[in-house]
């Protein structure tokens, strides 16, 4: 099972992810809200543990954002914030489960899996034996070379995925424009290797709600990186 702990306290978060650890768990850490969105969609885990007093965006606007671009990770919010009202509120936004500090490490457990079986892991990447690893909450369809994003397929043209599928086959490294000209018109002598920059220019745009950047540089290529 895999968690994301998106916490700002650096004994808190030690402390949770050295115990869900020793508990057979993979725990991924955010310290700010800024990161998180990007986070949650590049790494698709089993559950979400949210603190709501974040630096940057708070975490209720956190949640908010996440459960608007589709992503639906069970999410138990972990707050000092106790009163009925917090609670209320952070379960209107799209909190499924809400503990107040301080708490049970045994029942925080408890509580974790029981929200997992009951989603179905319905955004973990492990869902769709037949796709690629996630980036950014998009997999390629190993059998049909389809792209999805949060499970759904993307529209793209013939050759900005093409583009795309080269790019996630190494997210944050560089590939030269060459080798993608290559791959995106193979076998078309007549096309002039500018051409890959009209293709790249289409799938920017197209891919700007995924959290992911589409990144020229200069003499080297292009790289996909996850949004900041």
């Amino acid at each position: 099972m895999k968690l994301l702990l998106i916490e700002d306290n650096a004994a808190m978060q030690t402390t949770l992810r050295r115990s869900f650890e020793r508990r057979g768990m993979q725990v991924l850490g955010c310290e700010d809200g800024a990161r998180a969105l990007a986070l949650w969609q590049a790494s698709l885990p089993d559950a979400v543990l949210l603190d709501l007093s974040l630096p940057g965006v708070d975490g209720l606007e956190v949640l908010s954002q996440a459960r608007a671009a589709g992503l639906t990770t069970p999410v138990i919010v972990l707050t000092a914030r106790g009163t009925v009202g917090d609670r209320i509120l952070g379960l209107n936004t799209g909190a499924d489960d809400y503990m107040p500090k301080p708490f049970d490490l045994d029942e925080l457990e408890a509580r974790v899996r029981a929200l997992v079986r009951r989603s179905g892991n319905a955004d973990s990447a492990s869902s769709s034996p037949a796709r690629g690893p996630a980036w950014c909450g998009m997999q390629v369809d190993k059998d049909s070379g389809a792209v999805y994003f949060n499970a759904q397929p993307m529209e793209l043209a013939p050759r900005e995925l093409a583009l795309l599928q080269a790019l996630l086959g190494k997210p944050g490294h560089a590939i030269a424009k060459e080798r993608l000209f290559e791959l995106v018109f193979p076998g078309e002598s007549q096309v002039q290797p500018e051409a890959i920059e009209v293709v790249a220019y289409r799938l920017r745009k197209k891919i700007a709600h995924t959290g992911a950047q589409l990144v020229t540089l200069r003499g080297l290529g292009y790289l996909l990186k996850a949004s900041a």
